[in-house]
């Protein structure tokens, strides 16, 4: 009956341990790797002139862009790249915005997988590869950091890239014009292993 007794005792600590808000509030050890990385590197590449500006004109473009015009605009990408005519895609990639990133992307000696730019709607500005889709709007890495006005990075939870097994996570953050007025958002996909 001892015995039973010291083995509640056990359980009962241990789970006292896991429910915390202490232990609810500890994060992966990836985490703060991944933010160093960001604050030291990528957000460095983001400030350029070339990034701003190109979000700058799209938000002058898109100005007051309707809620179904931004859906037409993500459908049409989506729906060229299942049919492989990629008329969006190669637009967006031959902007010099676009090259910047891939350069960057391309001397991170394989730590950014996937790099892009968004403007205050969450619509693409550039990209340095390849995206699933045009519009980033309804995604935590656009809610969580442009719509809510955060200053925080947001670094999503990691996961192993199925064909690449490369353990992987993205981080985002808000891109602010020289006034310090959020204009649009950058993500980052982030090999955690080469980091």
């Amino acid at each position: 009956m001892m015995r039973w007794g010291y083995v509640g005792t056990v359980v009962a600590f241990g789970l006292s341990l896991c429910l915390s808000p202490l232990a609810a509030s500890a994060e992966p050890a990836y985490v703060s790797v991944v933010r160093e990385y960001v604050e030291t590197v990528v957000k460095p590449m983001v400030n350029a002139a070339i990034v701003r500006k190109a979000i700058e004109e799209q938000n002058t473009k898109f100005g007051n862009v309707s809620d179904m015009d931004i859906q037409v605009l993500d459908n049409t990408y989506r729906s060229e790249i299942q049919a492989g005519g990629w008329q969006m895609v190669r637009h967006l990639l031959a902007k010099p915005v676009s090259r910047y990133l891939k350069s960057k992307q391309d001397d991170s000696q394989g730590a950014i997988i996937e790099f892009f730019v968004t403007d205050r709607h969450g619509l693409n500005v550039g990209q340095g590869t390849m995206t699933t889709d045009y519009w980033q709007g309804d995604e935590d890495k656009f809610l969580i950091t442009f719509a809510r006005q955060s200053d925080e990075i947001f670094i999503d939870r990691a996961e192993r890239d199925e064909q690449t097994q490369v353990l992987e996570t993205q981080a985002s953050f808000v891109i602010k014009d020289e006034n310090g007025k959020p204009i649009g958002v950058a993500t980052v996909t982030i090999a955690i292993d080469a980091l």
